[in-house]
């Protein structure tokens, strides 16, 4: 009678095959003492030794440079050293289709290295104060995350002149395209918290003073908020500064959302004007459908004696768009991109756009609504919330309530929330279109009321919340 197989130490009795008699495969453990290795950096800044020197092994064995292992390098370090590593971190954890069961097994050991330099960067940010070089160190690295999940820089903080959190776009990876409907609720706020705390650790003002190292900062969400909640402290060459970035952020974002907006036609084909007899409106289908009797079977040549051209011209009805916004300090990241929004309405033609913004007071910001950056600056963050004083200005601007919209944007955790809410219900029996918005920030996290959501759906008019194109698409609905 034969000795039963031995069995590994490091696991239980399975039936073995032929490749596992031989013993646990090599590239299996490298990988896990990669991953080890990241989870214990994670979890405690403090270095394991027996872990790094394996992880060191593991990534000079693979042919991978040392540099991916040191805490203290950027990701654009790494790959300005090494260029031919860029097109591996592009789209290298974006999700794809199923892997084959005859994985290469090898390559992903190359893969684990790469994900932990990545993951590693972003995730672990330390203590203590944060310059104005870590924090655009970082948010480097979280481009290359974003990249590595197969977005464009920017896509899931709401921050990157690519997108800024409005669409999905795939930058490598093998063409694999990832399910930003996912990605955007799990990962971009924890980026986006991730950037306000590192934000919160610098000694903002002493950065904002010196114009080298003001210029080192990166515009973010999380940049522009501290800034507005501190512009009243500030002066001089702080002001200056912070005023520059404020408004390359609002340009940035103003260009993303001005694209959303213009994607879709405005107002339906006005057939009573007749098109305008141009080569780009020409018709060439229906041209030689109609001249098709025109034939000449022996030229093998058809004769056209009339063009047809497409209408262009649009019915537009005018339109009043009210937007209310609560300015509380909860509110910060829809403030801001409303208050852009607003301004991208205003220029839209036929179009009446008016801004009221509010905590517990209301300030009518209609005659700087077409100049976001003028509309913030004028604001005051922070403070409660009472938006009865915010409808005593919206309800008297209401004076044809079936080609009026009232966009209202807060959490609704109000005051008087009654009344505030008999008033809402007041302006939505009259016409007037009212869209209740629970939260329209970049990253798509809020919180809203649960007793105002109750009662919005029971009046047929539910809270929108989550991604901002949500609301382009509701206001671009009723305005054409």
């Amino acid at each position: 009678m034969t000795d039963p197989t031995p069995v590994p130490a490091a696991g239980p009795r399975t039936p073995a095959g032929p490749a596992e008699a031989a013993g646990p495969d090599p590239d299996d453990n490298r990988r896990q003492v990669l991953y080890w290795r990241l989870l214990a950096r994670l979890f405690d800044p403090e270095e394991q030794a027996s872990l790094e020197s394996a992880s060191l092994a593991v990534v000079e064995d693979i042919g991978l440079p040392p540099a991916l292992l040191d805490p203290d390098a950027s990701v654009d370090s790494v790959v300005q050293r090494h260029p031919e590593l860029a097109a591996e971190f592009d789209g290298l954890m974006a999700p794809g289709p199923e892997e084959d069961e005859a994985r290469d097994r090898a390559a992903e050991v190359r893969r684990a290295a790469l994900v932990s330099k990545v993951l590693l960067n972003v995730f672990s940010t330390g203590s203590g104060a944060v310059t104005a070089e870590q924090l655009a160190r970082w948010q480097s690295d979280a481009g290359w995350l974003e990249r590595a999940l197969g977005c464009r820089p920017g896509d899931l903080r709401g921050t990157g002149a690519g997108g800024r959190g409005v669409g999905p776009t795939g930058t490598g990876g093998g063409g694999r395209t990832p399910d930003l409907s996912r990605l955007i609720p799990a990962v971009g706020p924890e980026l986006g918290s991730l950037e306000a705390g590192l934000v919160k650790r610098m000694r903002l003002r002493e950065v904002l003073a010196d114009p080298r190292l003001a210029a080192r900062l990166t515009p973010s969400m999380s940049l522009i908020e501290q800034l507005l909640r501190d512009k009243d402290n500030l002066s001089g060459v702080a002001l200056a500064n912070a005023k520059s970035l404020i408004r390359r952020y609002v340009d940035e974002v103003s260009q993303v959302l001005r694209t959303q907006v213009e994607k879709s036609t405005v107002g339906d084909i006005d057939r009573s004007v007749p098109p305008k007899r141009v080569f780009r409106n020409l018709d060439i289908d229906r041209t030689i459908w109609k001249n098709l009797t025109n034939w000449s079977p022996e030229e093998e040549r058809l004769y056209v004696d009339r063009l047809y051209y497409r209408h262009t011209s649009r019915r537009t009805t005018p339109q009043r768009l009210i937007v209310v916004v609560d300015q509380s300090g909860s509110m910060v990241d829809s403030m801001v991109n409303c208050t852009i929004l607003a301004s991208i309405f205003a220029g839209l033609p036929k179009v009446d756009v008016h801004l009221i913004a509010y905590d517990t007071q209301a300030l009518d910001l209609t005659p700087w609504a077409h100049d976001p950056f003028e509309t913030l600056l004028r604001t005051k963050l922070g403070g409660g919330t009472d938006g009865t004083v915010a409808m005593a200005l919206a309800q008297p601007k209401i004076a044809e309530p079936r080609s009026t919209v009232v966009v209202w944007i807060s959490d609704f955790y109000e005051w008087r929330a009654d009344e505030l809410f008999e008033s809402m219900s007041a302006v939505h029996r009259s016409g007037a279109k009212f869209i209740p918005v629970g939260s329209v920030t970049s990253a798509g996290r809020g919180s809203v009321n649960p007793w105002f959501r109750e009662r919005f759906k029971d009046l047929g008019t539910p809270v929108i919340s989550g991604h901002i194109k949500k609301l382009v698409h509701e206001l671009k609905t009723f305005l054409t």
